[in-house]
């Protein structure tokens, strides 16, 4: 009778690794400055427009409006397109950068995470818990990442986020506003809708940059002080 082999033992698959966060750090906070130079743009864009439609409302003619009203067209349209570009690609770097963000924060303590890693991307695009659960994530990377003993401040996420908020839904309503505006003085409303949705804009991306700052500044100092669990040291 022929003796089986042993079977081999097992090897548990290997946990999350540290990684430094600094590469895409720096590239999402080039990315998020290119955001804030096309919000502030677009900010532009918008007083042209509402002066425009002002002028327009209040019985203003002549071949200098309609050339005025051409080239406030053409700038809006031209600023909605720079948003909409830099915003995608700073998306996905910034999307990287959070990612190891969070397996890092893992690495340092598993048990301040209340949701699963997957949603670290997964979050942002599933509707109505995207209202509250990539705050969640970076809250917990933003704990986990504090030092050990002290306690974590959660103010600048939570700026972060109600500012982020109120430019979705701002937002959401100017774009409604501009696109069912039917005379001169709605145009010139949407306008001012627009103009305070890209103002917010500014700001979020302001603060995102901060955070992206703050928050891989703290995972570096975390990792120099060498107070590490023994499953990233080993």
């Amino acid at each position: 009778m022929t003796t089986p082999m042993p079977a081999p033992p097992y090897t548990a698959p290997p946990g999350p690794r540290l990684r430094s966060p600094a590469a895409l750090a720096r590239a999402t906070a080039v990315l998020l400055g290119l955001v804030i130079a096309t919000g502030l743009f677009a900010c532009g864009t918008d007083l042209l427009e509402m002066d425009v439609a002002g002028d327009v409302a209040d019985g203003g003619t002549g071949a200098d409006l309609v050339e005025r009203a051409d080239q406030a067209d053409t700038l809006f349209a031209a600023a909605g397109t720079a948003q909409g570009g830099a915003l995608v690609v700073t998306a996905v770097v910034a999307l990287c950068w959070l990612w190891r963000i969070r397996v890092n924060a893992e690495v340092f303590d598993a048990s301040r995470h209340r949701l699963r890693r997957g949603w670290t991307i997964g979050a942002w695009f599933c509707p109505v818990v995207n209202l509250w659960f990539p705050r969640r994530i970076v809250a917990d990377s933003w704990d986990a990442s504090t030092p050990w003993g002290v306690r974590s401040g959660r103010t600048l996420v939570n700026a972060w986020w109600t500012v982020w908020l109120a430019d979705l839904f701002v937002g959401r309503f100017a774009d409604r506003s501009h696109r069912r505006a039917g005379t001169a003085d709605e145009l010139r409303e949407a306008a001012g809708s627009m103009l305070l949705s890209d103002c917010l804009g500014v700001a979020a991306a302001v603060l995102s940059l901060v955070v992206v700052t703050r928050l891989t500044r703290l995972q570096e100092r975390k990792v120099l002080s060498g107070e590490l669990p023994a499953s990233a040291r080993g």
